[in-house]
């Protein structure tokens, strides 16, 4: 999907990918194109992206989708709807075009985008799910494989259950201690979900709190607002990055303990950071783990919820749900972060855990090895 949160994730398999070699080209919307080109693969446009088919929920369900509807239930929603009925239908004569044209050896797909398993069906080859996040509740899925079925039907297949992802091989990104759930079918392998660290922590005079509302939600800057006024007054030096198509003097006059910047590596940030403040992205979350740093999670939507639930389960992160979120609540929060060892610690086991998983150049070269003559 052409999403900064579903598209990069691919990125580093792309590359591995190309460097050892291989062909790619990635069917994603046009709006994508930069961080297809950046990743050196091909772009074949497929689909009218994302907006579009938001706009085609909107006027069936004559209001604002998911409107209502309580955050454990959002992807139970969306996931179905949007991007089973929706992109699938709009997606699925371009990537299937694009691949008789290509003629893959196998298809790649990340978890959201159901038109993969469909394709790679078509295609005849095998289909390789790449996860963002932890496994999806099976009623999801189920609900998935309901909503795509007549789909399937058109081309003479039936779908194979889980709306066709898992049937082949998963590549499962989510340290071990914190997937819950069991890979309902197929092959599972391993991967690193982010960069292992490059520095090693720094240490600074007051600690560091970074915070990011992702690339999706980024566009309000409230939540920024609300954030470095909570902790205007306390002994902390802030780092906020509201994204490249922000304009950070949106957010002046900053505290005097805050900078604000549109964008810095996450690499470069989080060796110095104490905590991090965040929605709930998956590549925030990944990227916190892998450096060791607990978090204060304030969902947004999409998956956020699920990505809050998961790591304070695991005792790396606490979590501010809608309605508990003010200044008090923030400025207590990132205290005990700050101040009680345990979240440090839960927080180094999952770093711990990452460091061990194979990287995207291993597992490039697993795949390559079930696809060879």
């Amino acid at each position: 999907m052409p999403l900064d949160g579903h598209i990069n994730p691919l990125v580093p398999i792309i590359k591995a990918l190309l460097a050892g070699g291989d062909d790619v080209v990635v069917a994603t919307g046009a709006e994508a194109a930069p961080v297809v080109a950046r990743s050196g693969a091909r772009l074949a446009v497929a689909g009218s992206g994302v907006g579009a088919a938001f706009e085609r929920l909107a006027r069936r369900t004559r209001g604002n989708p998911g409107d209502g509807i309580a955050p454990e239930r959002i992807n139970h929603y969306f996931f179905p709807r949007l991007f089973g009925e929706i992109a699938v239908d709009d997606m699925i004569d371009d990537v299937v075009a694009a691949g008789r044209d290509f003629e893959p050896d196998l298809v790649l797909f990340e978890s959201y985008t159901l038109v993969g398993p469909l394709a790679a069906e078509l295609l005849g080859v095998p289909g390789v799910t790449h996860m963002v996040g932890p496994l999806l509740d099976r009623q999801i899925l189920d609900l998935a494989n309901d909503a795509v079925s007549p789909i399937w039907r058109t081309f003479g297949r039936d779908v194979p259950g889980c709306a066709g992802l898992h049937r082949d091989v998963t590549l499962q990104v989510c340290p071990p201690s914190l997937e819950l759930r069991q890979l309902p079918a197929g092959t599972a392998l391993a991967m690193r979900p982010t960069p292992l660290p490059t520095t090693a922590p720094i240490a600074t005079g007051r600690p560091v709190v970074y915070v990011t509302f992702g690339t999706f939600f980024s566009t309000n800057l409230e939540p920024f607002r609300v954030v470095l006024d909570a902790l205007a007054a306390e002994p902390v030096e802030v780092v906020a990055t509201v994204g490249e198509k922000q304009d950070p003097t949106g957010l002046m006059s900053f505290p005097a303990n805050s900078r604000v910047e549109r964008f810095i590596p996450q690499a470069d940030l989080l060796p110095s950071c104490a905590a991090v403040v965040h929605h709930g992205g998956a590549g925030t979350m990944f990227g916190a783990l892998a450096h060791g740093v607990p978090q204060l999670i304030i969902p947004q939507g999409a998956d956020n919820f699920e990505h809050a639930a998961i790591c304070e389960a695991a005792g790396s992160s606490l979590t501010l749900r809608p309605g508990d979120v003010s200044p008090i609540a923030i400025a207590d929060a990132v205290r005990r972060l700050l101040d009680e060892p345990s979240f440090a610690a839960s927080s180094r086991r999952a770093a711990a855990e990452i460091a061990t998983m194979p990287g995207p150049a291993e597992i490039a070269g697993t795949l390559r090895a079930m696809i060879a003559p």
